[in-house]
């Protein structure tokens, strides 16, 4: 079964919260790379600065876009080379920043890399989300890890669409998410989400091969709460990023959900 509704997106939280955001991101990251130098494709949606991140870590690290793709300013122009040099780089020799280059592959494809390649794949920014039959993406990840290598993921959370549906007061649609086996959000722009719970993100990792460590909201602190604090207390942000990453959370609860699975 498909649910489907059209909605207006969301101007967004406040910059606040996006800032927030985006510093939880990078520590989730920080704490999930391996140790090490390892390995790492970063298959991220193109808002995402992962493979700077992982690079920074020490790691070697191929950044997949898709074709006409304009990657984040901090990857570019000295992190790119052509999609012609060998896909999957050396490991560095040496401590310090690792090796980034870029490919071009249509849709996030890895049809051109090797089987156990990888000691890890990134997928932040909602790639599983955008890519609607994630299923076949899923098992491309699988083939390229190496057993024991792990996936990063981030996703729209059922939360995200079934707050969408009902700002756009799609209520039939909003009666059957609980029961959908895909639920599919398209936007004016004729863009598609597609939105996951726990057990469904947890489904189409296993079905794909992978085991699934843990899934986990995003952030627990809702935009709200964050810019409220931050107003009673501008020199708390980094208390407040550091409550975050501790808290014990409701896999049900937040707006986007991340997961870490790995290959047995």
């Amino acid at each position: 079964m498909q649910a489907s509704a059209s909605a207006v997106r969301d101007t967004g939280p406040a910059a606040d919260y996006e800032r927030f955001r985006a510093a939880v991101a990078r520590a989730q990251l920080k704490a999930w790379l391996p140790s090490g130098q390892a390995r790492i494709i970063d298959i991220s949606g193109p808002g995402a600065t992962a493979a700077e991140t992982a690079a920074c870590a020490g790691h070697t690290v191929l950044r997949v876009i898709g074709p006409g793709t304009q990657p984040p300013a901090a990857q570019s122009p000295a992190a790119q080379s052509p999609a012609a040099q060998s896909p999957v780089p050396p490991r560095p020799r040496a401590s310090g920043r690792g090796p980034l280059r870029m490919v071009a592959a249509d849709g996030w494809g890895l049809e051109f890399l090797a089987d156990g390649c990888a000691d890890g794949v990134i997928a932040e920014d909602g790639t599983l989300s955008r890519h609607l039959a994630a299923e076949s993406l899923v098992a491309e990840i699988a083939r390229v890890l190496r057993p024991g290598g792990q996936v990063l993921a981030c996703v729209d959370s059922l939360t995200f669409g079934m707050a969408v549906l009902a700002e756009q007061h799609r209520w039939p649609h909003l009666i059957d998410v609980p029961n959908a086996d895909v639920v599919l959000v398209p936007w004016p722009d004729e863009t598609i989400t597609r939105c996951y719970g726990a057990e469904q993100l947890r489904e189409l990792f296993t079905s794909g091969g992978l085991e699934v460590d843990w899934i986990r909201p995003r952030t627990v602190f809702s935009p709200r709460t964050v810019s409220y604090l931050l107003a009673r207390e501008p020199g708390s942000f980094g208390a407040l990023v550091e409550a975050e990453l501790r808290a014990r959370s409701d896999d049900s609860v937040g707006a986007q959900l991340i997961t870490c699975a790995r290959r047995c």
